[in-house]
């Protein structure tokens, strides 16, 4: 008998060991990953060993001219970035360029021409939808409604023209919207001015799966999937509304009204059917009322069965957001409003902790990046904090050398910092015109 359970204790002991390297091995897999705007909502890398100093003249590892200007987030798979861009005096030119993550080596690059060519502004968007990747490569929107399948060669796997299949894309200050994805599909959302929808596509094919009304509001946020029990709520973000819909068959579960301000940060998964949701001050886009009260956290409630809700938490008394998303680690949750202002606040009460101001403005979803909070100044200046209650800036760090005032474009200059992402011990930065990879 003590034999037999001495085998067994043994056979369980191996069987523990296999199931921990496999786990390792899935680890190390994703920390090569960053599969999508925000990293499909949780900007959030346990993974410690990251640069914390760096300058125009020493810690960048390298840096690369990209062939237009945009303001997506790069996406990474396994050893590439994919980052999309768009050129030409009417946004004509649309690219896709992928580079080695190491190394910064161009590994090939997707041109095509936009179906719909519109005056390129300062004031309208610029490549601005994030691309999602997978293991079979990557799939990315353009503003001007081309959305277009690439292997991880290079090669065309299909493409759609939502204008000839679904008309014109018109909104203000252009389309911003960002892809979402499941294994399955992928999400397109085009709040523009008239008849705005949503579509659900087949990653595989391109056809699409279903299509529904979009919001009717203004909007430059993206959609994201919120788990909901065993399940996940596909959630739309809007000037004064909020929707969650059953992300296989397109029906919309529940609508949230009366807030404000929540024209662009796209709402980010807590878990238990709960997401932090931002909200901004001013330029005729806070929908009225008190942008303060639209930040907080925000809860799914029901069933199936019984039908869902969806109400706040809690709501701040204070904080406000930029374009960027809050977030939220370790039971706490930030937000930076446009003057640079940072909020921390008590993620399940809705508690500040503090408000001081940081270096710059902030225009890109910060990351919690092992103990450390990482805010992106839109200016190039990377501050660096404790990811506590107590607020210790670590560092700051440029990326460029500062501008003569008024050199450029309030909205869309070209040195204008638009988002970063974290993978395998790299962070990446995109500027309008270039990529950034600094390493330890």
């Amino acid at each position: 008998m003590q034999r037999r359970l001495k085998k067994l204790d043994t056979r369980v002991s191996q069987s523990l060991i296999l199931v921990l390297l496999a786990a390792a091995s899935l680890t190390d897999a994703r920390a090569g990953e960053w599969k999508g705007f925000q990293n499909g909502g949780l900007p959030i890398v346990p993974d410690a060993s990251y640069a914390t100093r760096w300058s125009p003249e020493s810690g960048i590892t390298w840096q690369q001219p990209l062939a237009g200007y945009g303001q997506s987030t790069p996406v990474v798979m396994g050893n590439r970035i994919f980052v999309t861009s768009v050129s030409g005096d009417l946004k004509e030119n649309l690219h896709v360029q992928v580079f080695d993550l190491k190394t910064g080596e161009s590994l090939w690059n997707f041109d095509a021409k936009n179906s719909s060519p519109v005056k390129s502004t300062n004031y309208v968007s610029k490549a601005a939808p994030t691309p999602v990747c997978d293991g079979n490569g990557v799939i990315a929107l353009f503003e001007g409604g081309n959305i277009v399948a690439l292997s991880t060669d290079g090669t065309r796997r299909w493409e759609r023209d939502l204008v000839t299949d679904y008309g014109p894309v018109e909104s203000r200050h252009g389309l911003s919207s960002s892809l979402e994805q499941t294994e399955q599909l992928v999400f397109v959302w085009i709040e523009r001015s008239e008849q705005p929808y949503v579509l659900a596509l087949s990653k595989k094919t391109g056809e699409t799966i279903w299509k529904a009304d979009g919001l009717g509001v203004t909007s430059w946020s993206s959609p994201r999937l919120v788990p909901v029990g065993d399940a996940s709520h596909l959630v739309l973000s809007g000037v004064g509304k909020l929707a969650g819909f059953d992300p296989s068959t397109g029906k919309r579960l529940w609508e949230l009204d009366g807030i404000s301000g929540n024209s662009t940060p796209t709402p980010v998964p807590l878990g238990g059917g709960r997401f932090l949701i931002g909200a901004t001050v001013g330029r005729g886009e806070s929908g009225g009322g008190n942008a303060a009260e639209s930040n907080g956290v925000i809860q799914i409630s029901g069933t199936p069965a019984s039908g869902f809700a969806a109400d706040y938490v809690w709501r701040a008394s204070a904080a406000t957001s930029s374009f960027g998303s809050p977030i939220a680690h370790n039971g706490l949750a930030w937000f930076v409003n446009r003057e640079g202002v940072l909020y921390c606040l008590d993620v399940k009460t809705g508690d500040e902790k503090y408000a001081r101001r940081t270096a710059s403005s902030i225009w890109s979803t910060p990351l919690v990046i092992g103990d450390r909070l990482y805010l992106f100044g839109k200016d190039g200046t990377t501050t660096i904090l404790n990811a506590s209650v107590d607020f210790e800036v670590q560092a700051e760090n440029t990326l460029w050398a500062a501008e003569p005032a008024g050199g450029q474009s309030e909205l869309f200059g070209e040195s204008v910092l638009y988002a970063a992402a974290a993978a395998d011990s790299t962070l990446i930065l995109r500027r309008g015109d270039r990529l950034f990879a600094i390493r330890p």
